[in-house]
């Protein structure tokens, strides 16, 4: 799992890149000059984290244009870093897919799956790794383990049963982030995105250590809408807290998105209310009358793999609105004609906004770690900013849906307050790889009656690649949130029975 929190130089090339970008969109002119940005983020003579500064400027310029929605530019060809940037600088602007993309030139060629014997084999004579294998790939030379590669299946037996830990798995980082196996070689060994398997959740960018991964960002389009005069609203997700660090406190952040341009902030928590309250209904009328267990819709990651690699199960997926698509439509409900910006930790979601049904909805998405960068273009200092209303709008299980297991506790907890002699059996999943083991003991019928919550980041929403902190930090500051909401279930709402105006 990626670490977070740590201002590695890795995030810190991120930040920069973000920063600039936003300053630029700010500033407005003459948008040529990205050509000197390389420089600005990557100054001196003297390469810093790579062979040459050659190099580290040009993976910039890739990751300059990446932020600002523009495509990698082709290898084999002259470009210009800034050819098609005036097209991108239109608030109406969507960027091409792929959403995520290698930066070939920034991958390190890492090896794929394989395992290797350390110097800390002792060459025991139990020789247990030689007992284990099931081909006969390892053997012992002058008295240590020796695997053969072309015997090796990579099953990792001899690993488990070394009783010194002298057998080490070696795997590329994206490669074993992706939940879908979408990562293999191209014909240099560069990572390369399997684009009909990926579901664009964003592990493989933020577990790549050489960040050569990333994903194309709405940064310049939002800021150019805002300059415009739209009305710009921020709906925001409950993982927010404590993403922007201890000084931006839930009563300070509509002030702070104030100073960055944005008309008004709402709560996606307020849409999580929303989307409870459907897939309650929803399960208590399908399940088991109409279908044999019924699954949540809210994270597009796990909603997607499930329909591309469980087809059959499709119908059983919950057709409510996610959360961002309910509080998005609430906003134009309530202010016709303003842009919806959803702000959260999650790259899947730039895939879900993307969909033509749901670009009426929301104009725009940014994470976290996008709008960071808008508040340090500006200069904004958190401690300076005063504190506004108390956002209140929203439940606690409406905001406990950031976390593994929240959906399915908001959905149980809204069922038992319908219904409470009403049982619910619940199993929740977290990243991709164990949500498709979930989805596996489903087909065998084992899970019958059951509701299904599958999270594509491990621990949830707090761990998406859109985020800035560490999320066991994170988790801790939800919960505190969720706790000071005014209403715990999701069917004390004041908005419950907007579910169905919001689908006119």
């Amino acid at each position: 799992m990626p670490v977070r929190g740590i201002d590695s130089s890795l995030m810190h090339i991120r930040r920069k890149v973000f920063t600039e970008v936003a300053r630029m969109a700010y500033e407005g002119g003459d948008y040529s000059r990205i050509e000197e940005l390389p420089y600005k983020i990557v100054p001196g003579e003297v390469s810093r984290y790579r062979d040459s500064i050659f190099l580290e400027r040009a993976i910039v310029g890739e990751r300059l244009r990446l932020s600002m929605g523009l495509s990698l530019r082709p290898m084999a060809e002259h470009a210009p870093l800034a050819t098609g940037i005036e097209e991108a600088a239109r608030p109406e602007k969507y960027y091409e897919p792929p959403l995520i993309n290698v930066i070939k030139f920034a991958c390190n060629a890492c090896p794929e799956k394989s395992y290797h014997v350390t110097d800390l084999c002792q060459g025991c004579l139990a020789h247990p790794c030689v007992e284990v294998c099931p081909k006969d790939a390892v053997s012992i030379v002058h008295g240590k383990s020796v695997i053969d590669p072309e015997k090796c299946i990579k099953c990792g037996q001899c690993a488990n049963a070394c009783p010194y830990g002298a057998i080490n798995k070696i795997e590329r980082p994206c490669a074993a982030a992706c939940g879908m196996d979408a990562i293999g070689s191209d014909e240099q060994g560069h990572a390369k995105i399997d684009y009909d398997r990926c579901v664009s959740c964003g592990m493989c960018l933020v577990n790549c250590p050489f960040g050569a991964i990333a994903d194309k960002s709405q940064i310049f389009q939002v800021i150019q809408s805002i300059k415009e005069g739209d009305q710009v609203i921020a709906a925001v997700a409950p993982a927010f807290v404590g993403q922007f660090g201890p000084e931006i406190t839930p009563e300070k952040l509509k002030p702070a998105m104030q100073l960055l341009g944005f008309a008004d902030v709402v709560e996606v928590a307020v849409g999580a209310d929303l989307c409870t309250i459907e897939e309650a209904r929803d399960f208590m009328k399908e399940v088991p009358e109409n279908q044999p267990f019924m699954a949540t819709s809210c994270c597009p990651a796990w909603s997607v793999m499930a329909k591309k690699l469980f087809p059959d199960f499709a119908p059983y997926i919950s057709m409510a609105l996610t959360p961002m698509v309910f509080t998005a439509r609430l906003i134009k409900k309530q202010f016709p004609g303003c842009k919806v910006v959803f702000i959260g930790p999650c790259a899947a979601k730039k895939l879900e906004a993307s969909r033509r049904t749901i670009r009426s909805d929301v104009d725009f998405v940014l994470t976290f770690e996008e709008v960071m960068g808008m508040f340090e273009a500006k200069a904004i200092q958190f401690a300076e900013v005063a504190e506004g209303a108390e956002l209140r709008e929203a439940t606690a299980d409406g905001r406990g849906f950031a976390v593994s297991g929240g959906v399915a506790n908001a959905v149980v907890n809204a069922i038992h307050e319908i219904d409470p002699d009403r049982e619910v059996k619940v199993m929740a999943a977290q990243g991709l790889r164990e949500c498709r083991k979930m989805l596996t003991l489903a087909k065998t019928g084992k899970l019958n009656g059951y509701l299904l919550e599958g999270m594509a980041c491990p621990g949830g929403c707090v761990a998406g690649a859109g985020t800035l902190q560490n999320p066991g930090r994170a988790t801790a500051a939800l919960n505190k949130y969720k706790a000071s909401a005014p209403e715990k279930y999701a069917t004390e709402s004041r908005f419950a029975s907007a579910v169905q105006y919001l689908h006119e």
